[in-house]
C-alpha cells in the first residue's frame, strides 16, 4: 500500500471512529455519566479535528479526500454497526475503534518512512501517542 492509500484508509477509519465515538458521547447513560460523557467528548473532538488535517495532507500529495459518505463507510475497516448498549459496551466499542485506528497510524509510519515521507510519519507518530493515551484512559475507565 502506498502512503497516499494508507492515508486515505486512515481518513476513512478516523471518520467512522469519530462518528461512532460522537454517538457514544451523546447516548451514554449510567452512574458514571458525567465522567464517561467528558472522556468521550475529548475523544470525538480529537478525532473530529483530524478530519481536516488528514484531508489537507492528502491534497498536499495531489490526492483528493473521499467525496461521499458511502465511500468512506464502505472503504473503512471499521464496521458501521449501531452504537448502542450499556456504558461498558459503548466504551468498549470506542476503545476497540481507537486501538484499530492506532494500528492504521502505525502502518502509516512504516509506509511513510519507506517512501521518504518523514513529515507524514512524524504526524502519524504524534497520532499514535495521542491515541495510546485515549486507550489508556478508556482501559482504566473500564477496569
Amino acid at each position: 500500500m502506498t502512503t497516499q492509500e494508507q492515508l486515505t484508509q486512515v481518513f476513512n477509519d478516523n471518520f467512522v471512529a469519530y462518528y461512532r465515538s460522537h454517538v457514544a458521547h451523546v447516548n451514554i447513560m449510567g452512574r458514571n455519566f458525567v465522567s464517561d460523557h467528558k472522556l468521550l467528548g475529548k475523544i470525538y473532538e480529537d478525532l473530529q479535528s483530524q478530519i481536516d488535517i488528514i484531508a489537507e495532507i492528502l491534497r498536499s500529495m495531489s490526492e483528493f479526500m473521499p467525496n461521499t459518505l458511502q465511500s468512506v463507510i464502505i472503504d473503512s475497516h471499521l464496521d458501521d454497526l449501531p452504537m448502542e448498549g450499556t456504558s461498558i459496551e459503548l466504551l468498549t466499542s470506542v476503545y476497540d475503534d481507537i486501538e484499530h485506528l492506532k494500528g492504521c497510524y502505525e502502518e502509516l509510519i512504516k509506509v511513510g518512512n519507506e517512501e521518504g515521507y518523514d513529515h507524514i510519519s512524524n504526524y502519524a507518530q504524534d497520532r499514535v501517542l495521542a491515541l495510546s493515551k485515549f486507550c489508556w484512559m478508556l482501559k482504566s475507565t473500564l477496569s
